[in-house]
């Protein structure tokens, strides 16, 4: 039998919390839900999930957002939301003037984890200059939305 030094050992656990984001308390009520059974193993309700609920970080990674110009359009993606469920995508002006929106349905991606969205908006691209507008969605199963993404709106001069 090997023994090694307890500051090893505490080094080791400390490694283990920071990569895999656990506390001593989390792996321990991580452990015994199991055991318990029955009522336990309940999934929580998607009202019971907000944005700054605990188990919503562990039910789902949060949701994100991407975007690049196809087909002379601006298209917006993104990832982690839930498969097969809606999702309301919209782009707005920084002054929250609508621009695009759209609901479609998560689908699974090689690619792109949990539920991806692909959506092609009707708003020209590219264009130049700084950020006039943002792209959001809202995942109507967990009832949350994904951080903003800043996107730049093309304005047609006429």
């Amino acid at each position: 039998m090997v023994l090694k030094p307890a500051y090893e050992e505490i080094t080791m656990n400390r490694s283990l919390r920071a990569m895999f984001g656990l506390t001593a308390a989390a792996a321990t009520i991580a452990l015994a839900v199991p055991a318990m059974g029955g009522a336990a193993s309940a999934s929580p309700s998607p009202s019971d999930i907000n944005n700054s609920s605990h188990a919503h970080d562990v039910a789902q990674e949060r949701s994100f957002l991407f975007s690049y110009t196809f087909n002379d359009h601006l298209k917006v993606a993104g990832g982690n939301f839930t498969v097969d469920h809606r999702v309301f995508l919209v782009v707005k002006f920084n002054n929250g003037v609508t621009k695009f929106s759209r609901w479609v349905v998560a689908r699974t991606h090689p690619v792109t984890p949990g539920g991806a969205i692909y959506v092609e908006t009707t708003v020209a691209a590219p264009c130049y200059g700084g950020s006039n507008g943002y792209a959001q969605a809202y995942d109507e199963a967990t009832r949350t939305w994904s951080p903003t993404l800043p996107v730049r709106i093309c304005q047609r001069i006429d």
